[in-house]
């Protein structure tokens, strides 16, 4: 039977890229994104057939039913579910108001529980089934100045810690995927700090991982059925460090910030001569 997957941002990026992958494996995908015309436009891309695209807003509750109502009208389950949709943000506490942690949160926390309450209880049901949650190393990093999108995204590793556990003897995989910065187009939907917009755009620009580097080592990951997967080659280094000396990470945060800082500085003719 041919695989059944569904992958939320599917319109652009990251979510794109996994779609041809898995499309290229033999898999039906489903592609979901706010915007109908650019999941229309992924579905055109895709190899074989049994691909269909559909629209849904991650952060509304009515838009997620809607869309298991339709998925299900085609399908009697999926095996693979991809929670991919996201929104970035950027900035300190006292910069981030609290529309933005009401947006940031529906979106990057709550858009993942609505996926998986929407299509788990199939895959409980024939007890079998993978899930994919795409979070982010700032979920991990406890960086500053990114705090409304960290706390969403290490929210999203908690969470899917606790599904992995409650999914395991049901038969169904866990998957959390932390990446650091790519060329994507993430930042069209970005809320806080302007000044941590231009920060995130140059870290974007100077990435040493593409998405097409991305997608494949997440992909090859997931197929895997690995737990914590880091697909950008520097966060794998970073994460043992954390985990293993945490005091030494801590301290190397600090230096890190502090030269991103004056570089921002200097960038914005802010900077001392």
């Amino acid at each position: 039977m041919q695989r059944r997957v569904l992958i939320t941002g599917a319109g652009s990026g990251l979510g794109r890229a996994l779609a041809l992958r898995y499309a290229a494996s033999g898999a039906a995908v489903a592609c979901v994104d706010l915007k109908p015309e650019r999941a229309e436009e992924t579905v055109a891309l895709l190899p074989a057939s049994g691909h269909f695209a559909l629209p849904a807003d991650v952060g509304s509750d009515a838009a997620m039913r809607a869309l298991a109502e339709a998925v299900t009208a085609r399908w009697d389950g999926l095996d693979v579910l991809v929670n991919n949709a996201g929104i970035a943000s950027g900035g300190g506490l006292l910069d981030a108001d609290m529309d933005e942690w009401r947006a940031v949160l529906e979106v990057n926390l709550l858009g993942v529980v609505r996926g998986c309450r929407a299509f788990l209880p199939a895959m409980v049901a024939r007890g079998r089934g993978q899930v994919i949650n795409i979070a982010s190393f700032a979920g991990l990093a406890g960086a500053p100045n990114i705090m409304s999108y960290g706390v969403s995204k290490a929210a999203v590793v908690a969470l899917s810690e606790q599904l992995r556990a409650e999914m395991a003897p049901q038969g169904i995989a866990v998957g959390v995927a932390c990446p650091s910065f790519f060329q994507t187009n993430l930042l069209q939907s970005w809320r806080g700090s302007e000044r941590m917009r231009g920060f995130a755009e140059r870290m974007m620009r100077g990435a040493s991982d593409s998405l097409d580097e991305v997608a494949d080592r997440l992909f090859a990951a997931a197929e895997r059925r690995e737990f914590l997967i880091l697909p950008t080659r520097a966060e794998r280094g970073r994460w043992r460090i954390k985990r293993f000396f945490p005091e030494l990470y801590f301290r190397k945060l600090l230096q890190m910030a502090a030269a991103r800082a004056a570089a921002a500085g200097k960038t914005t003719g802010g900077g001392s001569t």
